[in-house]
């Protein structure tokens, strides 16, 4: 394959969480290389670790993304490709620590006090550090005092938080009024199943993500 054929099938594996050629999943792409192989394929091909990430992996995520936002695929889904992406990134790693690829800043991440649920924010996760963000990830059921301890190790950092109950997500707004007191210009998104744009407005959050391909785009 040449390197315009390793990139769309670098998408297409992202897209459908095929991580590796021994993986059975999805059945349509039984035997065929995944993330794993298309990727070192990539780096052999002379591609740079950035092309690989913005025009393969990034896209794919993009593509199943648009798919659950348009209620065509799941949570499962989405797991899977971001398990496919994490594979890639393995090989994508070293040039990431030797500084080839941008670093983009620091993000700080919770799912708000009360709240035990975490597979979005994993996603999240998952997709930011593969963008070259470094990821301060605080868990679940995180405490407006432990966000502030987090912003005060990390001054230049950014937030997002979570929340999937419409009980817990207005803890949102206590951890905005605390952070703000620190850094009056933090930018700080929000984002779950119980939270919409109304929402995130009257609390002032920067910004609001429907899901996580959502937040990695408006980032960038």
């Amino acid at each position: 394959m040449n390197t315009i054929e390793i990139i769309e099938k670098l998408i297409q594996v992202v897209e459908l969480g095929k991580i590796n050629k021994a993986s059975p999943y999805p059945p349509e792409l039984k035997g065929q290389d995944g993330a794993d192989e298309l990727t070192v394929q990539a780096l052999e091909a002379g591609l740079k670790a950035e092309e690989i990430l913005n025009k393969g992996l990034m896209p794919g995520m993009k593509a199943i993304g648009e798919k659950f936002s348009q209620g065509k695929a799941f949570i499962p889904n989405m797991l899977i490709s971001a398990k496919a992406m994490n594979m890639a990134m393995e090989h994508l790693k070293p040039f990431f620590e030797g500084g080839e690829v941008q670093f983009k800043g620091t993000l700080i991440l919770g799912t708000v006090a009360g709240d035990l649920h975490d597979i979005g924010k994993n996603l999240v996760k998952m997709i930011m550090k593969g963008d070259g963000w470094k990821i301060v990830d605080l868990g679940v059921d995180v405490k407006t005092e432990q966000f502030v301890n987090a912003l005060k190790e990390n001054p230049d950092a950014i937030v997002g938080m979570s929340a999937l109950l419409t009980t817990t997500m207005l803890n949102m707004k206590e951890n905005i009024t605390a952070l703000r007191d620190i850094k009056p210009d933090l930018p700080i998104y929000v984002g779950g199943a119980a939270v919409s744009q109304e929402f995130a407005n009257s609390i002032q959050a920067t910004g609001y993500f429907k899901d996580p391909h959502g937040f990695a785009q408006s980032l960038n």
